[in-house]
């Protein structure tokens, strides 16, 4: 890429109108999760930012993130790959193979030295030297260690890159783990799910593309707009857990009624994702819309949590999560109790206050 024009030249070269660059900059801030006071930031960054190079590996993973990514409806990954980033390296979307191609990594590396955005998709296998998962004749750890190297941000896309994926099951022969104690301190964005919601993986991709900055982060490294509720707080069968009213098995007359999963396995209240606002395939549906237990995929070390079906663990001495919600149910009436009691003294005091002011 020799000219690294801004998204608002890009849309000039592509004839398209002033009005559409508006319409796609709504259309970006509200995806980053951002407020409607954010868009004239949006616009200016747009306006005035190059397109920011990305490189894309892949390490120890089924390329299923990717997969994902190029479902993206808002906006389009055509769009986001041809207009609003330039991408210059990934295995899967990438024309180029070859020593050409693992060339022209090397030639973008040095020339924007400092300035890229490194994608990761994929665990780092580190067992045996790392040879369980190879790339351009070299290992994935020396791949991943050149590339981070110069990079301004990291995303580690999926559950894979973010914490080891699948093949960090038990017991891990290939000793796979997550990238972020192998990129050299690095700042890292982890966007876990088995794989991730592309409006998700666009939406932050854009963020670092137009801010230069980092979205904000939980502790986990994810980011708050999208990971910052349960599941279970954005699920539409949460009237029937709050009522109580449970799917025994997957075919009966709860299930097909649209009962809540929680005694089939449901991981919903313990999962941060946005499955349940942005869902799949332009918010069609999600997995626990279309019949499934959420299992939790962009928690860390859920393949180990098998079999799905299994409702959420005990607790030690605590108990399971039933004999837990129970005793603080309890707890809430009894607050409850008190704060009522505690409302009528009050309010007595300030009859007897004022009766004792109009005596005067």
């Amino acid at each position: 890429m020799e000219k690294r024009e801004s998204l608002w030249e890009a849309y000039l070269r592509r004839g398209l109108s002033r009005r559409s660059f508006l319409k796609g900059c709504v259309a970006l801030t509200s995806l980053m999760g951002l407020s409607t006071d954010m868009f004239s930031k949006v616009v200016e960054a747009a306006e005035t930012k190059p397109l920011p190079v990305v490189i894309w590996i892949h390490g120890h993973e089924c390329t299923g993130c990717d997969e994902s990514f190029i479902r993206s409806a808002s906006p389009l990954a055509s769009d986001l790959v041809l207009t609003n980033i330039a991408l210059e390296y990934d295995h899967l979307l990438s024309a180029a193979c070859g020593a050409p191609f693992e060339a022209h990594l090397d030639e973008t590396i040095n020339k924007y030295n400092g300035q890229y955005i490194l994608c990761v998709e994929g665990a780092v296998a580190t067992k045996d030297s790392g040879i369980y998962c190879m790339s351009g004749g070299h290992t994935f750890t020396h791949l991943l260690e050149k590339a981070a190297k110069g990079a301004a941000a990291i995303i580690a896309y999926g559950s894979c890159a973010a914490y080891g994926g699948i093949q960090a099951a038990k017991p891990n022969p290939s000793g796979s783990a997550g990238i972020s104690h192998f990129v050299g301190g690095k700042p890292v964005v982890n966007v876990p799910g088995c794989p991730p919601i592309p409006e998700v993986m666009t939406g932050v991709v854009m963020h670092v593309a137009l801010f230069g900055s980092l979205p904000p982060l939980d502790g986990d490294g994810r980011p708050k707009q999208f990971y910052g509720n349960r599941i279970h707080d954005t699920c539409y069968r949460r009237p029937f857990f709050d009522a109580g009213m449970f799917a025994e098995t997957y075919d009966d007359a709860g299930s097909k009624a649209g009962w809540c999963l929680y005694k089939l396995g449901c991981r919903g209240p313990e999962t941060y994702n946005s499955c349940g606002n942005l869902r799949w395939w332009q918010g069609m549906s999600y997995p626990i819309q279309s019949g499934a237990a959420c299992i939790g995929c962009s928690n860390k070390n859920f393949w180990d949590e098998a079999p799905f079906s299994d409702r959420l663990p005990q607790y030690g001495k605590l108990g399971d999560i039933d004999k837990i919600g129970a005793a603080l149910g309890v707890l809430t009436a009894a607050g409850v109790g008190a704060h009522a009691v505690g409302s009528i003294i009050q309010k007595n005091s300030r009859k007897d206050l004022t009766e004792e002011e109009h005596e005067e």
